[in-house]
């Protein structure tokens, strides 16, 4: 960094090596620098700021001698902008006495620099004919520049066009200039003029008014930070469209002028490119030219003048020689004789605005104005070629050798990614495009493209090139600023890398990542052998040559890597496809080598793997494993023994059948039949065969393991229906001196309760059978009674439930490790593969694999003679004291709660989350069971409940009302009694239960039952019901289904009414939005349907607040 001349120059170490100049101003200091980020958005950038605080640091003065000044401005300048020139000589100006020509200084030519000792000696220099071949594609269309503003005076208003900054700025400026008539009554000199945005909507209607609302939306052609302060409107650069709009009227009227330099100027000539910069230089002493030349300017209507270029082979200089004229319609026109040619298409004469159509070679029309006749070497014809196919001309005249057939082309999108350096986890996107052997850049300009020996020329699909760029950003791309870069780029997050790669490899691209290629996966096999004891699943995916094992694929699918490494340094993309319908099943086995290791018992789990393979190979000994499965597909029903006392219907003979074919082949099972077709009936019928066969022989006895509530049920049933098994209830708190007894027994009834208490003795024992009754009691397999089931010593298992799967697929494992240990592998894999959303086929799959462990009949399949059942949500419209509170909660959960949520992840505030839902739930019922105080006001469940009791006692009909707040069936119960309404109750502390459900079954003045849905919603046979009232929505359906068919079951033989009670525009009603999720999941698995558990997320808890 250094100081001279007034100017403060410093060159400053970025990703390269950047000039930076700063200059005192009066009180302003104009900045410059060549980084991207100066030169493409014209702002002070982090070099020039960098510079200021060294000079400071190191007591470098930025601002001249004299008086301080208040306030110092930094702006950005481009020290090559001949606007610059004008605004130093202004200042200079003001201890000169040549006011008359302030506003007419134009740019001087830059004399070398000065030279200095040490300097490097100069690069060879490069021949002419490829500089100008180089600036063909290179032509500026746009600077930044900055402009003085001149005063405004009265007189008539001109439209200058600035030729010499129209020159520099590649676009054309227009001025406002004034002029004064003299007493001579001839104009007086133009002047600059000056006027306010504000104004423009003061002027009378015409035709400066219709210019100016045309300008207005031009950019300003001036230092931003200065014009758009004070809103001044002085000087406009015109492009594309709106200046092919607004010329035709700047000419209507004979006011619109072309200022040049004077004529014998010692200033450079015009010419169609800049001036070379001076950045590297110093500010050279300024010298003052001659005033300018004014032209007035008539607006030429006839066609567009084209570029037509001339190339001739000069045969004894061994070169080509280039030149090229105007022409139209039969009129020839010299490169230099225009004023000014735009890429635009505008052409300034001294006397015309006229059309000009280069088609897309402007490059050749500059090159040749600035450096006139080209010549070309031979031996440099590639590089001529390039320059043609460029910037495609119009020829006049053509060698042989420069005549090409040109063949159009089919690209190949090729997409690279790599990080950026100060932000690895975006990744910026570079597309090019393959056209053979060749490849091209999508920014690349060039139309045409040619091989090394320019033999052949290629057409680029323009459209097809297009839609390809296009297609980045519908799969995720979006064009964002980088910084290190300096300009917007199309970026990417790096997570989402596996499934762009994926969707583009699939349509055909080529896709790079960090210089690493990605491969898609063309084939996966798979085999399978048999051991002594198991059987191992063997496959491969392909990858052009390159092979990967299954569990290296099922491993990289389990960490969420989505690729795989291959032996020749590429990645292969995961066989998403196969893996998302096959990976469930495959992860069940265990990974030994290159093979997974599978159990005799999950023979079923990889026939329906295999089923899905039909390239699949397998030896004789899985494929006779495999047709002993079809055996499953014939079983027979099985009429009961003549002891059993009592008929089977012919879906429970069917059952029957399959629980002895799971005997037969060892394996055990789940009864999911609908609650109330009679699974406690098929066991028994179990039993009593088993007894039959045996006769009075010695034999373990079967545990059978229920709720609390169903165990006298059972006891019932048994003494009905196989009242020769020998029974023995191993509960309460004197069944420590029963467990002698067990041995001497058939059937042993406990709670889940007892079992925790006595695992260790109930798992010393061994038992013919371990029944679970209501088996969901499992479902989660890190309970203590889940643990302790498995803890059971059983020669078979079964499992008893209508809902084995309530929420998610980790309830699945924890029942079959129950029933089969090691059938669907570890818990963590199982888990991992059921927490993904799986696709149909994928719960097809699963379901086929485990079609043989569970045997599952709806009552619209079995029992059609079943009386029908109608089920109705009943809306309740909270009054203004229970809304008011309502309302209240949830504006208060909402505020605390999601912002808990946000700072600490929805794991960590669950326990809040659990909290807000129950309050919001309770409010919704009564406003009694937020304060106890308010249990005697009115509650619009309550007030709609009441009625339809009444109602239904008074039709001598009996109905069940179900609530999960035993708090809220007090309220009722209390009102109840006002009224005099008898009824019974049964929650979790009612002991004397079969009294009670035995009263409701045959007393005809009890007409009521007042349920806990926990406490009774399972087991329950209460058929002598109509209606069933469920009080509060749960989060299960599985739970509500349950409540509702004690009354609808085999033995009922009315009409089953059921209704919710639903408090509108509350949580109860987002609840039944995701109970939909939860009914689906069941039947996904027993049904093969497609949907699957969503998990509670913050969206969900959104729902649940709004």
């Amino acid at each position: 960094i250094e100081r001279r001349d007034g100017i403060v120059h410093a060159t400053v170490k970025g990703e390269q090596k950047y000039d930076v100049w700063i200059e005192s101003v009066g009180s302003r200091l104009r900045a410059s620098c060549t980084c991207p980020h100066f030169i493409d958005h014209f702002q002070i950038c982090k070099h020039i700021w960098a510079v200021v605080l060294l000079a400071e640091k190191r007591g470098i003065p930025l601002i001249g001698p004299g008086p301080a000044p208040a306030n110092v401005r930094l702006e950005p300048v481009d020290f090559d902008d001949p606007q610059v020139e004008d605004e130093e000589d202004d200042l200079e100006d003001e201890f000169d006495e040549l006011d008359e020509l302030d506003d007419q200084m134009l740019p001087w030519a830059p004399p070398a620099p000065p030279s200095s000792k040490g300097r490097t000696p100069p690069a060879p220099k490069t021949p002419l004919w490829q500089q100008q071949l180089a600036r063909i594609a290179a032509v500026p269309h746009a600077t930044h520049v900055s402009a003085a503003r001149p005063a405004t005076r009265e007189g008539q208003l001109l439209y200058v066009l600035d030729i010499e900054a129209s020159l520099a700025a590649g676009a054309l400026v227009v001025e406002l200039m004034t002029r004064d008539r003299k007493a001579n009554g001839e104009w007086g000199a133009p002047r600059a003029a000056r006027a306010l945005a504000a104004d423009v909507r003061s002027m009378p209607p015409g035709p400066d008014r219709t210019i100016f609302e045309r300008l207005l939306g031009a950019r300003p052609h001036y230092d931003s930070s200065v014009g758009y302060e004070y809103g001044e409107l002085s000087r406009f650069r015109l492009q594309g469209v709106l200046a092919q709009e607004v010329l035709p009227l700047l000419c209507a009227d004979e006011r619109c002028w072309a200022r040049t330099r004077a004529e014998g100027s010692t200033a450079p000539a015009s010419a169609a490119l800049s001036s070379p910069t001076r950045r590297g230089g110093w500010m050279p002493p300024r010298v003052k030219p001659d005033p300018p030349a004014y032209h007035p300017l008539q607006l030429d209507d006839g066609p567009a003048w084209r570029l037509l270029l001339t190339i001739v082979r000069d045969e004894r200089d061994k070169v080509y020689r280039i030149d090229g004229e105007l022409a139209r319609d039969g009129e020839r026109m010299d490169l230099s004789e225009p004023l000014l040619g735009l890429h635009d298409g505008v052409l300034i004469t001294r006397s015309h605005v006229a059309r000009f159509d280069h088609h897309g070679a402007f490059g050749w029309f500059a090159a040749l104005r600035q450096g006139g006749t080209m010549t070309v070497p031979f031996e440099a014809r590639p590089s001529l070629v390039d320059a043609l196919l460029a910037q495609p001309p119009e020829f006049a005249a053509v060698p042989d050798d420069l005549r090409f057939t040109v063949e159009d082309g089919h690209p190949t999108p090729s997409l690279q990614l790599t990080p950026l350096r100060y932000r690895p986890d975006r990744l910026i996107g570079t597309l090019t495009f393959d056209y053979g052997n060749m490849r091209v850049a999508a920014t690349t300009p060039s139309l045409l493209l040619r091989t090394a020996d320019a033999s052949r020329i290629v057409r680029r699909d323009a459209a097809a090139e297009r839609a390809h760029a296009a297609r980045l950003f519908e799969v995720g791309f979006k064009r964002e600023w980088a910084g290190e870069l300096g300009e917007p780029v199309p970026q990417v997050s790096a997570q989402s890398l596996p499934r762009i790669a994926r969707t583009l490899l699939s349509e055909g691209w080529a896709v790079e990542a960090k210089g690493v290629r990605y491969r898609q996966a063309s084939s996966v096999a798979v085999s399978v052998r048999s051991g002594i004891d198991w059987f191992d699943l063997e496959g491969h995916a392909e990858y052009d040559g390159q092979r990967v094992a299954l569990p290296a694929l099922l491993a990289a699918a389990r960490r969420g890597d989505g690729f795989v490494a291959l032996g020749d340094g590429s990645m292969g993309l995961l066989p998403e496809d196969w893996l998302r319908k096959n990976a469930t099943l495959a992860s069940l086995g265990t990974a030994d080598g290159d093979r997974l290791r599978f159990k005799p018992s999950q023979t079923a789990l990889l026939d329906a793997l295999l089923a899905a393979q039909p390239e699949a190979t397998f030896d004789e000994a899985f494929a006779r494993a495999r047709r002993e499965l079809v055996a499953f597909d014939g079983v027979a029903p099985v009429d009961p023994p003549a002891s059993f006392a009592g008929a089977l219907r012919g879906y429970q003979r069917e059952g029957l059948g399959w629980l002895l074919f799971l005997r037969r082949f060892g394996f055990g099972g789940c009864l999911a039949d609908d609650m109330g077709l009679g699974k406690t009936v098929m066991v028994l019928a179990l039993l009593a065969t088993l007894r039959a066969e045996r006769g009075e022989g010695p034999s373990a006895p079967t545990l059978v393991v229920a709720p609390r509530s169903l165990v006298f049920n059972w006891r019932q049933e048994a003494a009905r229906f196989a009242p020769q098994l020998r029974v023995l209830e191993y509960t309460g708190n004197a069944r420590g001196a029963l467990r002698d007894r067990i041995a001497g027994h058939d059937l042993i009834l406990t709670t889940y309760g007892t079992l925790r208490r006595d695992a260790a003795h109930l798992s010393s024992m061994r038992f013919e059978y371990v029944v679970l009754d209501e088996a969901q009691a499992i479902k989660n397999a890190a309970s203590a009674s889940a643990k302790a089931a498995r803890l059971l010593t059983a020669s078979y298992r079964l499992a008893l439930s209508g809902t084995p799967i309530e929420n998610h697929l980790g309830e699945l494992w924890s029942l079959f490790e129950f029933l089969n240990p090691g059938l669907l592998g570890s818990a963590s894999v199982f888990e991992k593969a059921g927490s993904r959303r799986l696709d149909e086929e994928s719960v097809s799959l699963l379901a086929r694999g485990l079609r043989p462990f569970i045997l599952r009949r709806t009552k619209e399949q079995v029992a059609p003679e079943l009386p029908a059942k109608t089920e109705q949500t009943v809306y309740c419209e909270l009054e203004r004291p229970q809304r008011a509170l309502y309302d209240e909660l949830r504006d208060h959960y909402r505020r605390t709660l999601l912002a808990r949520v946000s700072r600490q992840g929805f794991g960590r505030a669950k326990l809040q989350v659990l909290e807000a839902l129950l309050r919001l739930r309770q409010a919704a019922c009564h406003p009694g069971l937020i304060d106890p105080a308010r249990a005697g006001d009115a509650s619009a469940k309550l007030d709609v409940l009441i009625p339809h009791i009444q109602q239904a006692i008074e039709e001598q009909h009996k109905a069940l009302v179900f609530s999960q707040f035993t708090s809220l069936l007090a309220i009722l119960r209390a009102r109840l009694d006002r009224n005099g309404v008898t009824y019974e109750y049964l929650d979790g502390q009612t002991r004397d239960r079969e009294s009670r459900v035995a009263r409701f079954q045959t007393d005809p003045d009890c007409r009521l039952f007042l349920v806990s849905l926990k406490a009774g919603g399972v087991g329950l046979n209460l058929t002598a019901a109509e209606y069933v009232f469920l009080l509060d929505p749960w989060w299960n359906p599985a739970v509500e289904a349950q409540a509702i068919d004690r009354a609808h079951r085999i033995g009922q033989d009315r009409h089953v009414f059921a209704y919710r009670l639903i408090a509108r525009d509350t949580v109860e009603e987002r609840v039944l939005e995701l109970q939909q999720n939860k009914r689906a999941l069941a039947d996904a698995i027993l049904s093969a349907d497609e949907s699957l558990l969503r998990t509670l997320q913050r969206e969900d808890l959104e729902l649940l607040l709004s």
